[in-house]
């Protein structure tokens, strides 16, 4: 009977409800001022009781819009970016309304703050890292992630692409907060094919907390991708046309309700970017088994101009989806595809009594595909609004290489009458990528001023190098296997690691300690016809074709932070830091076969290369006034077992002749470093804002190798400056200036690099296109120029990657206004010190 009851009393009560007739509610929303419509300005309708959303609606491309509720009493909210929020608390709706016509006020103050973030870069002390929000860099537009990083202080990008943190080139570069495929597995060179205008900020990790990869003495570079949050449907073209050739289209799309956001981001890129470097090598008679041996050729000059065209196409289309107010699920695909053509003619002369007797030309086509593609997955939950939440993330990389190259050299000039030909070569080689990460990350706020967190990561990687060389005979003119050379190369590199990290305040005091446990597995096994005796002879030590090295290590940390004023926490402050990293080395270090872009100058990686570990400390102080903020920093580096390449003489010879001398790297004992930075980010004003920064460090290198002591002590530095003006006609005018200081180690002086860029843009269609044009290296000095001296010869050596390059940009924003959203990454300045998340 009960049963039967009940069953009714649910039949009544569903009756009811689908009885109960739904009304309408419309109206328009227009700007104040002007009069016109607001698309996508949103309408929410909210219980009055509790203030649950009940529905929500955006406004049409005339600004209307029409919701359809249940009678009752509701608060109505309407919001537009850069409005003032118009709100109807407690109002009957019983039948169908038409609220009219709404007319929303723009928010000055907030439109003056969000002009400073949007102009200008920015930087935010946290307790563990400091964080640059990229502002308006004409310099970059048009430009790529290494373009964009190369402004960022503490930061410096080589003429090679290399990417260093105060002068440290083991510095770790994750994407959001994780290993990518946009990173290219480590590979910084794929950061030059990724355009500038898809960074959002920079976080520069000196001293990274537990939950953060040991990997990388010298810090990490995190760069935050942009993710619009604005509510609609909204995006960005972006193009770009160059010298030398250059062209580049992009658009990124955005559609957000209030249950989803779906987000793309594709962009292709064509571009050639000519090389030129040249390299003179001086020999000397060197002595073996008691006999002097005395090199066929004094001199050896080589010049090489490389002509380099590109084809990149990448694409990136995700969804983040609101399970609930608290839970969302986002997930993403990204996949980039490059096609490189490269042609290097090398023209190589030999010299004996200051005389050329021979001269060849070396020519070598290189095409490459590669193919990398990206599945992410991650889950947040927040238990409440006070930093209580659990995420999970799952991602899968892939990244496939397939590379062939033809090498074929001849002679110019030559004395002999009957000179042994050279071989044409071609190698086809392949390499493939794969990477697994599981990651989770609990967070737990304890009170007020207190933070609990702990997590586990795994990493999984694996690749593979499948390389084949094969050579002509010259006798008949085809090719064989040469089956010494050739070989595989499968090589593994998996780490486990659990953290646990606690933090605190005690009024202007804040502290965060944590302890990373991190196991981790190096293994490698090369497949060749080649013996292991046959490898030790080459290397002259033993080396191992077959291993599996486990590393067991802690990795403590510890971040303070005083602040300093106690009645405005966000003007003076000093952080102290400390961590213990490690530097794993990379595959190609690993690999034992020599490269073969030179007979006569060789890479060759080291089988027996161990992990580093580093100890540092960095101490800070930052100050801000009303229009000028300081930033300052000493800090200390030891690290064990670093890795240094050493160039030697092989004691092998070409078939014509020439030394070989080969670039290998090696553990080489300890490395001491030590240095001091400082930056100013001085605007006085709306129209002229300046930043510069300097540093200057020192390192100690002690060790030897193969009986040759590689110690050496090294003092540089590097500067750099960025003005920006804006002249009448709303015509913004900006400069940047960089200067790298010669450094030295043991065999090589490099010689200081200045570069200098500038750039103009104007606002056009009522402010929703950009039109820029921007010269990076405006004297076209970005050149390395080199000397080293070793005991068997002196080599000096020039190269310039990239050539100056001059760009024409235009952005043009659809569904946005230029200044109305702040874009996520906090205020400017000090910020809030006592923020533990990573």
């Amino acid at each position: 009977m009960i049963k039967k009851l009940s069953l009714i009393l649910l039949l009544f009560i569903c009756i009811s409800g689908f009885a109960q007739k739904e009304i309408t509610v419309t109206g328009t929303v227009v700007d104040s001022k002007d009069n016109f419509p607001l698309e996508y300005a949103t309408v929410s309708i909210f219980n009055s009781t509790d203030n649950s959303l009940v529905t929500g609606e955006i406004t049409n491309t005339k600004g209307i819009f029409k919701l359809d509720i249940v009678p009752g009493v509701y608060n109505v909210k309407i919001e537009y970016l850069s409005y003032k929020t118009k709100t109807y608390d407690n109002k009957t709706i019983d039948g169908d309304i038409d609220l009219g016509t709404v007319g929303l006020e723009l928010n000055l103050e907030a439109l003056d703050a969000v002009e400073v973030i949007a102009e200008t870069t920015t930087v935010e002390i946290k307790l563990d890292k400091k964080i640059y929000n990229i502002g308006k860099d004409l310099t970059t537009a048009g430009g790529t992630v290494s373009d964009a990083l190369n402004n960022v202080p503490s930061v410096s990008v080589d003429v090679e692409g290399a990417i260093s943190l105060r002068g440290n080139g083991n510095v770790r570069i994750l994407i959001n907060g994780k290993p990518s495929a946009l990173a290219g597995f480590g590979d910084t060179n794929v950061l030059s094919q990724l355009p500038a205008e898809a960074i959002e900020r920079v976080e520069v990790i000196t001293s990274p907390s537990a939950r953060y990869d040991a990997e990388g003495t010298a810090g990490i570079l995190n760069i935050i991708l942009r993710q619009k949050e604005t509510l609609g449907f909204n995006g960005s073209i972006n193009l770009n046309l160059g010298n030398p050739d250059l062209f580049g289209l992009a658009a990124t799309v955005n559609y957000r309700t209030e249950k989803f956001n779906l987000f793309t981001n594709i962009g292709y890129r064509y571009f050639d970017a000519p090389r030129n470097s040249s390299v003179s090598i001086d020999y000397f008679d060197r002595i073996e088994d008691g006999m002097t041996i005395t090199p066929q050729y004094e001199r050896v000059r080589e010049n090489e101009k490389v002509t380099r065209l590109n084809r990149n196409y990448n694409g990136n289309i995700g969804m983040e989806y609101f399970l609930s107010d608290k839970t969302s699920v986002t997930g993403s695909i990204f996949y980039r595809y490059g096609e490189d053509a490269d042609l290097s003619r090398n023209n190589s002369q030999r010299f004996n009594g200051g005389s050329i007797v021979e001269r060849t030309l070396r020519t070598e086509r290189q095409n490459e595909e590669d193919n990398s593609y990206q599945v992410s997955l991650n889950y947040i939950t927040k238990f409440n609004d006070d930093g209580h939440q659990l995420t999970a993330d799952l991602q899968f990389e892939n990244d496939a290489e397939d590379q062939f190259t033809f090498i074929d050299e001849n002679y110019v000039v030559t004395e002999d009458e009957n000179p042994e030909a050279f071989q044409q070569e071609r190698i086809f080689q392949t390499e493939d990528q794969k990477e697994y990460l599981i990651q989770t990350d609990y967070v737990l706020p304890i009170g007020d001023d207190a933070l609990f967190e702990a997590g586990y990561r795994g990493s999984f990687e694996n690749e593979i190098t499948d390389y084949l060389l094969e050579q002509e005979n010259i006798i008949t003119g085809n090719f064989f296997v040469n089956d010494e050379i050739s070989n595989v190369f499968d090589y593994d590199e998996n780490v486990n690691a659990v953290y646990s990290q606690y933090g605190t305040k005690f009024g202007e005091f804040s502290f965060l300690l944590g302890l990373r446990l991190e196991h981790t597995q190096l293994k490698g096994k090369i497949d060749s016809n080649l013996s292991e005796a046959d490898l030790n002879e080459a290397y002259g030590f033993p080396i191992d074709t077959d291993f599996d090295k486990n590393y067991l290590g802690l990795f403590p940390t510890l971040n303070l932070i005083y602040n300093l004023n106690a009645d405005d926490q966000e003007e003076e402050s000093i952080t102290l830091g400390y961590n213990r990293r490690i530097n794993r080395p990379r595959g190609w270090f690993i690999n034992p076969f020599p490269t073969r872009s030179s007979r006569t100058n060789v890479f060759q990686g080291n089988p027996n290369l161990n992990p580093a570990f580093a100890s540092a400390f960095d101490l800070g102080y930052l100050k801000r006034w009303d229009k000028l903020t300081l930033t300052s920093s000493i800090y200390y580096q030891h690290e064990t077992d670093s890795f240094e390449r050493v160039q030697e003489n092989t004691g092998q010879q070409t078939t014509d002749g020439i030394d070989i001398i080969r670039t290998i790297p090696v553990n080489l004992s300890t490395n001491t470093r030590t240095g001091a930075e400082f930056g100013l980010l001085y605007n006085p004003n709306k129209w002229l804002r300046l930043n510069t920064s300097f540093n200057f460090f020192q390192f100690n290198t002690e060790g030897e190798f193969n009986g040759v002591d590689y110690s050496a002590k090294n003092t540089s530095w590097f500067t750099r400056f960025s003005g920006k003006v804006t002249l009448p006609g709303k015509i913004d005018w900006q400069t940047n200036a960089f200067y790298r200081g010669a450094q030295e180690d043991a065999q090589t002086r490099t010689q200081g690099l200045f570069t200098l860029d500038l750039a103009f843009s104007k606002e056009i269609l009522n402010d929703n296109a950009t039109v820029s044009v921007n010269v990076r290296d405006v004297f076209n000095s970005r050149i390395r120029r080199s000397f080293t001296t070793t005991e068997f010869f002196n080599r000096d050596s020039e190269s310039q990657w990239r050539q100056r390059q001059v760009t024409l940009s235009l952005i043009y924003r659809f569904n946005q206004q230029k200044k109305r959203q702040r874009e996520n990454g906090g205020e400017s300045g000090g910020g809030d010190d006592f923020d533990f998340e990573g």
